[in-house]
């Protein structure tokens, strides 16, 4: 059998059995039947289609009479016209019309940019565009031969504007140009008032006399039926005059201005008259001027003391920037903040005439304030009245009445919050500078209660707690201060001195570091820099601070403590001649510091020059004319130096000042022995005090800071096989115990406690092993070795 044959099914009859899928095809075949005409239905002509292709023209088969083509927008009943029809060309007056169109569209753009974006810039560059399409509208006006339909109007907003925006732009000489051009163009309506334009760039360019000139000019050309900008044009010749001192004429234009329309007065003007008066010192004008100012209606400052109230009563406890986040954050509208505005404006100037003529319009200050304060009453202004009397109050602090500043301050307890702050603020003060800690204390709480965001009461407060002995509770209210107001510079510079006061100070130079960046050139912020430097051990850094100190502009040059300090510094880093040229320059400006003044004069002895050293001991005799070791000093020069009966004559009279002076007795002996001179009476009053002294050690206990136990352990320290230190090495603390070093030599620059005479230390005094101290340049037939012994031991400290 073929392949073929067995795919031959033609002698079966019998249909398969139906399946699931047979099914449901048949069952979707009938619902289909249902349907009336469909794609494979038999009446296509007749039948209603099943979707919405017949609608938009589209069947399967065409209809009788037509051919196959589709057309379902019938395009081709039109084939033979055109499919697109040309846009006719516009005519030269409707290009015209558009141009004008542009430019007006620019000239808007450039005025919102100029006042509701603020960008000047590009408004002036807008500006500028539409300049140049005005002056291609022009040309193509004259080519068409359109000349007659000029748009003058125009030509006159397009140069207006683009002097606007160049005077924005700070560009004077352009605008001046174009505002020129503009006033002598005839054709262009009440160009004139423009002068008054030209006259402010002058005014702000300082040409005071043009800018008059400008006024005047514009004022000829304004009409007289336009008062109020006669006005303001008459303000502003008398603001110029004002600017050139020349204060009569000033006063004339302001006068004019009120004797025409004194309700066109504003704040400023009247602020002017007042200022005039003062300069021309005309006392009942400068009164009457006040008043007027009082008097000057402007729309919501009679409402200002009561809304000032009720702010100050719903923002009891808030800062002025807090309180004007709140109102913000409430909503006010623009019209209210604007009013506020003027109310503020209104109110500072007010309170500066009344701080500029109280003290100078009656012949004494007070009675000057109690006029103010009083009409400040009458015309409705009671709160900037209590302003002026709290300035009355600082006029009596300055004055040192104190007890009348405090009776002014102490009404102010029972009044609105604002003002009982800031007298509860001075009054803290005032205790504070008399050492009243308790009342300081007491009324700077009430500041503090009553604001706590007031920086300066909560400065006071803090005060109050470092003299309390509570340095960390004051260094948070420091820092709480500056949280408040970070330019605060009180706060700061004290939470400095705190931290160094308790021994931080690597704070202490963060905090005065911060200072120097706000201040830039405080003299005492540099001082406290590089004496926190020194304190922590950078030289270096010291060095550069107490420098700039003397080298700045506003530094101090002639401060003797300055190059005292400069002096020390340099002899801790061993430059000896820059030490002693800082030294030397402490002294001209200040010649009686005792440290200066020692460590000159053992300088000059270090350095053998004796009689250079004498000026300066005895310029420490007359400073502490009951130190007996200065005067030795001057006699010790002199026997080194070889004169020999100059020192025997003052060695004498220090003796008869001083008859139970030990040391005295012991260098007239010697100096006796080399003059070959008798000397029996002083080794007789000599052996006398020994006995003395030797019966009162006796009977009393040691005392390990006297002279004689200080040379036991100096003896002690000799037996040992310990090495001195170097010369100069122990003067920096020299001075701090209020005892002397090992030489003995160096004088005490805080005295210690009186002692018995034989217990007080002496700088001359020879230790009892005086050849087993002395150090090796001293010569053997010297005696005398305070000025080789430890020399160093006589510097002055570090302070």
């Amino acid at each position: 059998m073929s392949n073929d044959a067995q795919y031959d099914f033609n002698h079966v009859s019998a249909q398969p059995p139906a399946s699931s899928y047979m099914k449901r095809t048949a069952a979707g075949q009938t619902r289909m039947s249902a349907v009336p005409g469909t794609r494979s239905g038999r009446n296509v002509e007749t039948a209603r289609p099943m979707t919405s292709n017949r609608a938009a023209g589209y069947t399967a088969a065409g209809k009788q009479g037509q051919g196959g083509a589709f057309d379902p927008m019938n395009q081709g009943a039109a084939a033979g016209q055109p499919v697109l029809q040309k846009k006719p060309e516009l005519s030269p007056e409707e290009k015209l019309r558009a141009m004008e169109k542009d430019i007006h569209r620019l000239i808007e753009e450039s005025a919102r940019l100029a006042k509701e974006e603020g960008k000047p810039r590009e408004a002036l560059e807008k500006a500028k565009e539409a300049g140049k399409k005005e002056r291609q509208l022009c040309r193509l006006r004259e080519q068409n031969n359109l000349l007659d339909a000029l748009n003058v109007d125009l030509t006159y907003t397009v140069c207006l504007n683009l002097a606007i925006q160049h005077d924005a732009n700070d560009n004077d000489n352009e605008a001046l140009a174009i505002y020129t051009q503009i006033v002598k163009n005839k054709q262009y309506p009440a160009s004139g008032r423009f002068r008054v334009n030209m006259g402010n760039i002058y005014f702000k360019q300082g040409k005071w006399t043009a800018a008059i000139k400008m006024y005047r000019m514009a004022l000829d050309q304004v009409s007289n039926d336009m008062i109020a900008m006669r006005l303001k044009i008459t303000r502003n010749i008398g603001h110029a005059f004002f600017k050139m001192h020349q204060f009569t004429d000033a006063v004339e234009s302001y006068e004019n201005l009120l004797a025409n329309a004194e309700q066109f007065l504003d704040f400023v003007t009247g602020f002017n008259i007042i200022l005039c008066y003062y300069a021309l010192g005309n006392q009942d004008k400068m009164k009457s001027s006040f008043l007027k100012l009082l008097n000057i209606e402007q729309p919501g400052l009679e409402d200002f003391e009561e809304e000032e109230d009720e702010e100050d009563m719903a923002h009891g406890g808030l800062s002025s920037t807090q309180t004007k986040e709140s109102k913000l954050i409430k909503g006010d509208d623009a019209l209210r903040e604007d009013v506020k505005r003027r109310q503020r404006e209104a109110a500072k100037l007010i309170m500066n005439a009344a701080n500029l003529i109280a003290p100078v319009i009656e012949k004494a200050v007070v009675p000057g304030y109690d006029w103010i304060i009083e009409a400040l009453n009458q015309n409705g202004f009671p709160r900037i009245g209590s302003e002026v009397e709290i300035a009355k109050s600082c006029h009596h602090l300055k004055n040192k009445e104190f007890d009348v500043a405090i009776q002014i301050l102490k009404r102010f307890e029972k009044k609105e919050p604002s003002l009982m702050a800031c007298a509860a603020t001075n009054l803290s003060f005032i205790y504070f500078l008399e050492a009243d800690y308790t009342q300081a204390d007491k009324y700077a709480d009430l500041a503090v209660k009553s604001d706590r965001y007031n920086a300066r009461a909560l400065v006071n407060k803090a005060n109050c707690l470092f003299m309390q002995d509570e340095p960390e509770h004051a260094k948070e209210i420091y820092l709480e201060a500056i949280g408040v107001s970070a330019d605060c510079l009180e706060a700061i510079y004290n939470l400095g001195l705190v931290n160094v006061q308790v021994g931080k100070h690597q704070e202490a130079l963060l905090a005065f570091d911060k200072l120097q960046s706000i201040t830039k050139d405080s003299w005492e912020v540099m001082w406290q820099l590089g004496d926190c430097h020194e304190r922590l051990g950078n030289i270096a850094k010291a060095h550069e601070w107490f420098s700039l100190l003397v080298t700045a502009p506003k530094g101090r040059p002639t401060d003797p403590g300055v190059l005292a300090r400069l002096a020390n510094l340099q002899n801790q880093a061993g430059d000896e001649t820059q030490a002693f040229h800082y030294h030397l320059e402490s002294y001209r400006y200040w010649p009686v510091d005792m440290n200066v003044i020692t460590w000159l004069g053992i300088y000059y002895v270090k350095q053998e020059m004796y009689e250079a050293a004498i000026p300066y001991f005895q310029s420490a005799a007359q400073i502490e004319p009951g130190e007996v070791k200065w005067k030795l000093m001057v006699a010790s020069c002199y026997r080194r130096m070889g004169a020999l009966p100059a020192a025997l004559k003052l060695y004498e009279d220090i003796h008869r000042a001083n008859p139970t002076d030990v040391e005295c007795l012991r260098y007239l002996i010697t100096i006796c022995k080399d003059m070959n001179q008798k000397y029996d009476h002083y080794a007789a009053s000599l052996s006398r005090l020994e006995r003395l002294q030797a019966q009162d050690i006796q009977s009393a206990p040691p005392n390990p800071n006297t002279r004689h136990a200080i040379d036991e352990e100096d003896e002690e320290d000799m037996r040992k096989p310990a090495s001195r230190p170097a010369m100069g090495s122990t003067f920096a603390g020299a001075f701090g115990n209020g005892r002397l070093s090992r030489g003995g030599d160096e004088p005490e620059q805080n005295s210690a406690p009186p002692v018995k005479l034989f217990e007080a230390d002496d700088p001359l005094l020879p230790p009892k092993a005086p050849k087993k101290r002395m150090m090796a340049t001293v010569k053997a037939s010297d005696d005398d070795d305070w000025g080789d012994d430890d020399l160093g031991d006589v510097l002055p400290p570090d302070f």
